[in-house]
């Protein structure tokens, strides 16, 4: 079992079936030693969106269910590594980037906050392979009113 797998074990996390796109775009791409990964919902491990990550972070959702919804984006995102990557999450060098977009009132300053249950996530799951940079916006509104989405880069070998 590689680390990053003995990692996700430690931490009782299996990766989900990688969403399927829903529009014109695909879930990811490889460019030279560069892997992209498109902005994942907040899905359970059931490929569905649970009413509790539902809606805007400051009115319906609470610090706690945006912290968990970050964190399953940040499964996700590792999900479609894994698809990526043939199954090698191995070959991941680095977590370059990650980007967080947070349904929010217009008012709710806690977004850095949110992110960091998809941050520290990555962390726990890549150790320092994970540390990244990181941009945070509060946005208006996510596809299906989920409360958070997450992209991602990586290195890659």
């Amino acid at each position: 079992m590689s680390e990053i797998e003995a990692n996700l074990a430690a931490l009782g996390i299996t990766l989900p079936a990688p969403a399927a796109p829903v529009a014109n775009y695909v879930p990811y791409v490889i460019t030279g030693n560069l892997l992209v990964i498109s902005g994942q919902i907040c899905f359970g491990l059931d490929g569905k969106l649970s009413d509790k990550h539902k809606g805007k972070l400051g009115a319906e959702i609470f610090n706690e269910a945006g912290l968990e919804a970050a964190r399953l984006c940040a499964i996700n995102v590792l999900a479609q590594a894994k698809a990526a990557l043939g199954g090698d999450l191995e070959r991941i060098r680095r977590c370059v980037r990650l980007g967080g977009f947070i349904n929010a009132t217009p008012h709710f300053s806690a977004l850095p906050a949110i992110m960091n249950g998809a941050s520290d996530l990555m962390v726990q799951v890549l150790g320092d392979r994970g540390r990244h940079a990181r941009s945070t916006v509060g946005v208006a509104e996510l596809p299906a009113d989920a409360a958070v989405e997450v992209e991602a880069m990586f290195e890659i070998a």
